[in-house]
């Protein structure tokens, strides 16, 4: 299974969550820190406006299970559900570190984190936009496949993100295709025009300053253009800009106008991803005054912030950011909600087919193992008899034997192997599984690769290695043990899926900005951060003494 770890616009605010913005070139670097863990084997970071979250696949026996076992034919051996845990809690906890160690552990008390079919049901509704700040825009699904192609390109990702990944795409198609809840305009960029409008009651007419030229600029730009808005374009690149306002019918200025800009301009709507403020507030304060007592209404949806938000202090200026913006969402959430119930729908069927799917993979190798041990159980028997008063058969005959030993390990494992296919979607089948291996002593020694059987005469036990082969082993190679074992202890907690918020200090309100982007090691004496909201909101969940042992919540 998947475990996450993160923050969004539900468990922090914008202050914080600029804190662990992490830049495209940054990228690379931390997922190959994160599965240069041992307690991760694969890794994706998904890191938009609203939301940074880090999605982990925990390490397999030995290390193994990793983003280098995407070509693996065998999956892993179907562990002990402690195991299991015990792992997940192992990859939350690097998880949770490598966090920490962007912004400080100042924001531990912000973080949430799932793991399992929690983790799964989370990234699904991700997917879907449910959980996006504007539900049903489109833009969530794009940057989760973004973040899929870093991690490949990284070579963090492995079979179980994959998986979950591709299936999360899936989900976000069929919530689209199936439901009208990406109708209309759904977007952080439409929410800001709307903003605008109830200030002005009609754009005709006024002077809007669009600062940045990329995807959500672009779509800033259209609506305001559709308004009736004059557009003036100011971007780092002239080429950019020059592009983008000949598109729209808009007007593009060179970045060293950005203050006459500003002091023209009825209102101003930010989005770059410049990790410093853009829009300073010397530069705020220079233009009031050359404004001479006209308002000024900035909008700013960039993450990290472009606008100092210490403009706020100044008259007849009025700043609003991303986090402001959560009434007009409201209101857009009560016209969704059927919608959103029928995606709700959706996701809860294709977190059953990823079940299905994982408890499947799961069965593989006990399934392997149970043809392997009867089979050489079988071999064993007829080889004892070679060795004796069969020992004088031909060749032919040992063929024979040979295809009579894999007919009858055929037949009788036919159907307990159907049935046990066919648990694949039962809520029992995790205790069917360890039942069977304890039957049938499957943990006692490797079971490996199946090989054909041959009484010729020639060796047929030894491995491809070299090493000697176990009793009854004919046919097989004997890979190194697993490492599976039952004296795991069982994490902290008891183990059920039930909300539960941990209990972090809060501190002190931020004063300052803080540094943005990634960094090798952890932010240096980071600034206070507001205290955490008093009720987490994001819907997966994990267990609660497991959150308290993070300084997390259990979400």
């Amino acid at each position: 299974m998947i475990v996450v770890v993160g923050l969004s616009h539900k468990t922090a605010p914008i202050e914080v969550r600029e804190r662990l913005a992490v830049g495209r070139d940054a990228l690379p670097t931390l997922l190959q820190r994160l599965v240069a863990h041992p307690a991760i084997g694969e890794a994706v970071v998904l890191s938009t406006c609203n939301r940074v979250e880090i999605y982990a696949a925990p390490c397999g026996p030995g290390g193994a299970g990793g983003a280098g076992s995407m070509t693996s034919e065998r999956p892993p051996a179907s562990l002990p559900p402690e195991v299991t845990q015990t792992r997940e809690m192992e990859a939350l906890h690097a998880v949770v570190g490598a966090l920490c160690g962007l912004g400080g552990d100042g924001i531990r008390p912000y973080l949430a984190g799932a793991r399992g079919l929690d983790a799964v049901l989370h990234l699904f509704r991700v997917a879907a936009s449910l959980d996006s700040l504007v539900v049903g825009e489109p833009q969530i699904l794009g940057q989760l496949k973004e973040a899929l192609v870093s991690a490949r390109e990284a070579g963090s990702v492995g079979p179980r993100l994959a998986q979950a990944m591709h299936r999360a795409f899936k989900v976000g198609k069929r919530a689209r295709a199936e439901t009208a809840i990406g109708a209309g305009q759904v977007s952080v960029s439409s929410v800001a025009i709307e903003l605008a409008r109830q200030i002005f009651a009609d754009l005709a007419g006024r002077s809007a300053l669009l600062v940045g030229a990329g995807e959500m600029a672009e779509a800033a730009s259209r609506l305001l253009v559709r308004a009736g808005a004059r557009l003036t374009v100011v971007n780092r690149s002239p080429e950019r800009a020059a592009a983008l306002a000949r598109e729209v019918g808009g007007e593009p200025r060179a970045w060293s106008e950005l203050e006459r800009s500003v002091i023209e301009a009825d209102i101003v709507v930010s989005s770059t991803s410049s990790p410093t403020y853009v829009i300073p507030v010397d530069l705020v304060r220079r233009a009031r005054k050359a404004r001479r007592g006209r308002s000024l209404f900035l909008i700013d949806i960039a993450v990290p912030r472009d606008v100092d938000p210490a403009v706020n202090d100044l008259d007849n200026v009025y700043l609003y950011d991303v986090d402001d913006l959560s009434q007009i969402v409201a209101q857009s959430l009560e016209e969704r909600a059927v919608e959103a119930a029928r995606a709700e729908e959706i996701v809860r069927d294709e977190v059953r087919g990823y079940e299905a799917w994982a408890l499947e993979r799961a069965l593989t190798p006990t399934i392997v193992d149970l043809r392997a041990r009867t089979r050489s159980i079988l071999a064993a028997e007829v080889e004892r008899s070679l060795s004796g008063k069969l020992r004088h058969l031909s060749t032919a005959d040992r063929q024979a034997l040979a295809m009579m030993v894999e007919a009858a390990t055929n037949k009788l494992l036919h159907v307990p192997t159907t049935r046990l296919r066919a648990m694949a979607g039962d809520e029992r089948a995790e205790d069917h599984v360890e039942a069977l291996r304890e039957l049938f002593d499957l943990d006692s020694s490797p079971q490996g690769e199946l090989l054909p059987l041959s009484f010729d005469g020639a060796s047929n036990g030894a491995s491809r290695s070299g090493d000697t082969p176990l009793p009854g082993s004919i046919g097989r190679s004997v890979p190194p043990p697993s490492g599976r074992g039952r004296s795991v202890p069982p994490p902290s907690g008891d183990g059920r899926a039930t909300p539960q918020r941990a209990d972090g200090q809060s501190a002190p309100p931020q004063s300052g900005r803080s540094a943005r982007g990634v960094s090798s090691s952890a932010v240096a004496a980071p600034p206070a951060i507001p205290p955490p909201p008093a009720v987490p909101s994001v819907s997966v969940v994990m267990p609660p003494g497991a959150a308290r042992a993070m300084g997390i919540k259990g979400v």
